[in-house]
């Protein structure tokens, strides 16, 4: 019997150990899957405060220089918490134990050595793909993920020695890792690299650039994001070598831990329930209302949203028809965190509302879980979304979406359109343009339809019947990486 295949997930986050949005979902879910089918699954992560002891990880070899000119690193070895995926840490506590974020300190300023920090990440994930960390094993497959590890595929390219092969998956293009050119040096890269065709971005380095001109394949997080980000709207100036890359580029739709979000068996929520025992939803809503001091109006649309605050995610575009919302009987919940100006807005609103708007600025996982579980409708109406998660965890609580299409967001929602809602189709609501008019329509369609009980029960079960699980997208991936060991090595040398 063939050896399986061997896969290195590197990524700056991964849950339960670290997240700080959806690439924290994924990289602790989709490893998870690719183990299932039958693949030796690893994860590398940066030994950020408490990640040694939530994984149980022991030292791996001996301490080895990485980078010149920096601290040595010593690798540790446990297990992704719940699961039997092992883990690797990178430990290097000059760049990783500090308090903070992963990519902030604690008053949100980006760390002014994250060029050095994931740097360091790559160059480490490269070191396993060519045999060179202590008593560690050689992947065939080193997965990379957004720019915070985009220097590895250049590392392997112009390595001396190795059989890896690298693919990197792009969560965000807005994004991209840019840092000054005279960091090369530092970085242990080529000065060769740095042109137009590899990583120099406007005469400075870009790791995101990087991980696309040198990755044997390219993945991004949705059908409809792969084709977005050929175009210069939703490039942010890369889309010429996107377009060179169109051959070596595939959009997979992210999965959903079915595992964590599942309103049959979440922990987060009062009352559990699945499509045969809607009606037991109700018992969330009221309990989410109760939590929220919100009016106990059983009857009253509740809409719910659980995002960061950025004109990105449209959250600006919602403030701007709040006042026309509360001109209808309805609700609404909201948590999340982001601009400082946008959370004063929404913290004022809930101040002139009280019994009708919620604000939680932050992040409560627990929350969210309720949102989900409790509200009638979720609004996500992003200017673009590589993938989204929260749609498909609002389908999977019964609670329809509102959402723009795009990205992620028009691949997975089929819009309750006549002919959708007649043949069984339709799984919430879309609307195209990024204006306050439209999504107020699109809102209005919903309210619309949440008084015929019959039609709105049905929408909510053809939403709770689809598969968002992470299968089918991680057997794609494993048909990538076949391809991909098929293939030539993509070398520089």
């Amino acid at each position: 019997m063939a050896d399986p295949l061997r896969v290195l997930f590197a990524t700056p986050e991964a849950h339960p150990l670290a997240k700080t949005g959806g690439l924290g979902d994924v990289g602790g879910a989709l490893p998870q899957a690719i183990l299932r089918l039958g693949a030796d699954a690893r994860l590398l992560l940066p030994a950020y405060p408490g990640l040694v002891h939530a994984s149980g990880a022991v030292p791996l070899g001996r301490a080895f220089q990485a980078l010149p000119e920096m601290e040595t690193v010593q690798l540790f070895e446990g297990l992704l918490p719940e699961s039997d995926v092992p883990v690797y840490l990178v430990n290097c506590p000059t760049l990783f134990n500090r308090d903070g974020g992963p990519y902030v300190d604690a008053n949100g300023r980006d760390w002014p050595d994250n060029a050095l920090r994931f740097g360091m990440l790559s160059r480490v994930a490269a070191l396993f793909g060519t045999g060179e960390v202590p008593g560690a094993w050689v992947p065939d497959i080193l997965h990379c993920n957004d720019w915070q590890t985009g220097l590895a595929p250049a590392y392997l390219a112009f390595a001396t020695e190795t059989r890896t092969r690298s693919i990197f998956s792009i969560h965000n293009m807005a994004f991209q890792g840019i840092f000054p050119k005279t960091l090369m040096p530092s970085l242990q890269l080529p000065w060769s690299s740095y042109n137009l065709d590899g990583l120099e971005y406007y005469d400075q380095i870009s790791f995101l650039k990087s991980g696309i001109v040198y990755a044997d394949h390219i993945t991004t997080v949705s059908p409809t994001y792969a084709r977005e980000i050929q175009t210069a709207e939703l490039a942010f100036g890369l889309e010429g070598p996107l377009r060179a890359r169109a051959q070596s580029l595939t959009g997979i739709l992210n999965g959903v831990d079915v595992e964590h979000w599942n309103p049959s068996h979440d922990i987060h929520i009062p009352k559990h329930f699945q499509m045969e025992t809607l009606a037991r939803k109700s018992a969330n809503k009221r309990a989410l209302q109760e939590r929220l001091h919100l009016a106990r109006e059983p009857d009253t649309p509740l809409v719910g949203m659980v995002s960061r605050m950025t004109p990105q995610k449209g959250v600006d575009l919602v403030l701007g028809i709040v006042p026309d919302m509360l001109e209808q009987p309805i609700q609404l919940a909201v948590l999340g965190e982001g601009e400082v100006a946008l959370e004063r807005r929404w913290r004022q609103l809930a101040i002139e509302h009280p019994q009708r708007v919620s604000v939680d600025i932050g992040y409560d996982e627990p929350l969210a879980h309720l949102i989900e579980a409790g509200a009638d409708i979720f609004l996500m109406p992003s200017r673009f979304e590589p993938c989204g998660l929260n749609q498909m965890y609002s389908m999977m609580y019964g609670t329809p979406p509102v959402a723009r299409r795009t990205g992620g967001l028009a691949d997975s929602v089929v819009d309750a359109t006549p002919m959708a809602l007649s043949d069984g189709t339709a799984t919430g609501f879309l609307f195209d343009g990024a204006t306050e008019a439209e999504l107020y329509s699109c809102i209005l369609r919903a309210l619309l339809l949440y008084r015929d009980k019959k039609d709105w029960r049905q929408l909510q079960v053809n939403g709770m019947k689809q598969d968002f699980s992470w299968a089918a997208s991680a057997a794609r991936y494993m048909e990538i990486y076949d391809q991909m060991m098929a293939k030539p090595l993509r070398r520089q040398l």
